[in-house]
């Protein structure tokens, strides 16, 4: 349970990272986890091949990289604090 978890995760943040875009991930019967990209699954366009969890869910991860966080200045200066003490 906890494999797919972090695997249907890894999609979630994805499709937060691309505006909703229809990414889903099927699970093989030998528990593997490939990407796939549409809701009709006639045109479902396959982006991998099967992979591993740990696999998978870096080449999600890589897909589209996470926009860069806004940081304010009182942000910057306590994380500077932080590494300091």
């Amino acid at each position: 349970m906890a494999r797919s978890t972090k695997a249907s995760n890894a999609v979630l943040r994805l499709q937060q990272r691309s505006n909703n875009a229809p990414y889903s991930m099927v699970t093989t019967a030998n528990g593997h986890f490939y990407l796939v990209l549409g809701h009709d699954p006639d045109t479902q366009e396959k982006l991998c091949a099967p992979l591993e969890i740990d696999e998978f869910v870096r080449f999600v991860n890589d897909l589209k990289k996470e926009a860069p966080r806004k940081a304010s200045k009182l942000d910057i200066a306590f994380e500077a604090k932080l590494k300091r003490s």
